[in-house]
């Protein structure tokens, strides 16, 4: 599906974020990448396969809060 040169990630590779953006809907909380990898600002993603991988934001990032160690 990618026509990049470098090619760029798999959908099913562990650096598949790092595929360009050819759709991006900030708005609506989304961004399709040219792996066909849908990425939810959440950071949850959706795969070509319909497989779900689940947000992974680190806790705390982003609110304001200070992480500390228990």
């Amino acid at each position: 599906m990618c026509q990049h040169q470098p090619l760029c990630p798999s959908a099913d590779s562990a650096d598949r974020e790092a595929a360009l953006h050819v759709a991006h809907h900030p708005e609506q909380g989304w961004s399709l990448l040219c792996n066909g990898v849908l990425i939810f600002e959440d950071t949850g993603e959706l795969l070509p396969n319909g497989q779900v991988i689940a947000p992974h934001r680190p806790l705390g990032l982003g609110t304001g809060e200070i992480m500390t160690a228990a």
